[in-house]
C-alpha cells in the first residue's frame, strides 16, 4: 500500500470514529393525529434551534400505543388521553418519570361549512340523531380512538348515545373523521376543537359541556427505548416558545412553561 492510499484509510476511520454531530442525530416521535400541525411547527423549531431532525408517525394514540408495544422504534409518545399512556406504563414501555400531563383540549360538534345547521345548544335532552336527519355523524372508533370515547361518553350522559348510534361512521383517527365532515361525506362530525382551526371546509356548530366527559389531557413520556436527545426534546415541549405554538392552534397548555 502506498502512503496516499494509506493516508486515505487513516482518514477514514478518524471520520468513522467521530462522534455524531447534531446533524446526523434524529428523533422518532409517535403523536396523536391531532398533535400534527402545531407539532410540525415545534419540530421545525427545534430542528432549527438543534440540529437534531424530528421524524413524527401521526395516528389515533390507540394504534401508536400498541405498535409501540410490539417494538415500533419510538423515542417519544405523545397520546390525546391518559388511558393509552396508562396502557404503554402498563406495559412497561415508557419511562415513567419522564411523564408530563402537557395539553388540554375540548370536543366540538362540527358541519361542512356550508351546512345549514348552525348555533346547536348542547346540553341534557340534546337530541343529536333527530339533529342529523338522515346523514351521518363522523367521529373517531368509540372503543379506541380517544376523541371517540370522549364523544359517546359525552352522549351517554346527555341521554343522546342511544338513538345516535347506528348513525355514526367510526373513523381510524380523528383527523380521518375531519376529512369525511369537510367533504360533505358526513353531516356532523365531534372532534377537536383544535382540528377546526385546520380545516376550513369545516364550522363548529356545537361545544360540548366539559362536565360532560373526562378532562381532554395530552400526557408525554420519553420511551424506554428512547435515545438521549429526548430528554431535551421533552424540555422544548414545556418551552415558552412551544406553548406560544400550541396555544395558537387552539390547545390548552397544562404546565408551567420553561424558558
Amino acid at each position: 500500500m502506498n502512503r496516499l492510499a494509506g493516508l486515505f484509510l487513516s482518514i477514514a476511520a478518524l471520520l468513522a470514529a467521530a462522534p455524531a454531530t447534531a446533524q446526523d442525530k434524529a428523533l422518532t416521535v409517535f403523536a396523536a393525529a391531532s398533535m400534527k400541525n402545531a407539532l410540525d411547527e415545534i419540530d421545525a423549531a427545534y430542528t432549527a434551534k438543534t440540529g437534531v431532525k424530528i421524524t413524527v408517525s401521526y395516528a389515533a394514540s390507540s394504534a401508536l400505543a400498541k405498535q409501540i408495544e410490539q417494538g415500533a422504534p419510538a423515542d417519544v409518545f405523545i397520546s390525546a388521553d391518559t388511558d393509552w399512556m396508562d396502557y404503554a406504563t402498563a406495559k412497561k414501555t415508557i419511562n415513567e418519570t419522564s411523564r408530563v400531563n402537557l395539553l388540554g383540549n375540548s370536543i366540538v360538534l362540527i358541519a361542512p361549512k356550508e351546512s345549514k345547521i348552525d348555533n346547536v345548544s348542547i346540553g341534557a335532552g340534546f337530541d343529536l340523531a333527530k339533529l342529523v336527519g338522515d346523514g351521518r355523524i363522523a367521529t373517531g372508533d368509540v372503543k379506541s380512538v380517544p376523541v371517540g370515547k370522549y364523544a359517546k361518553t359525552a352522549l351517554e350522559k346527555l341521554g343522546a348515545w342511544r338513538a345516535a348510534e347506528p348513525k355514526f361512521a367510526m373513523a381510524e383517527s380523528v383527523r380521518a373523521a375531519l376529512t369525511l365532515v369537510a367533504r360533505g361525506e358526513a353531516a356532523l362530525g365531534i372532534v377537536y376543537a383544535t382540528d377546526v382551526k385546520v380545516e376550513p371546509g369545516v364550522k363548529i356548530v356545537g361545544t360540548f359541556p366539559p362536565d360532560s366527559h373526562p378532562a381532554i389531557i395530552y400526557p408525554v413520556a420519553a420511551t424506554v427505548t428512547a435515545k438521549p436527545e429526548a430528554s431535551g426534546y421533552l424540555a422544548f415541549l414545556r418551552s415558552t416558545a412551544a406553548k406560544t405554538i400550541l396555544e395558537k392552534y387552539g390547545f390548552k397548555f397544562l404546565v408551567s412553561p420553561s424558558t
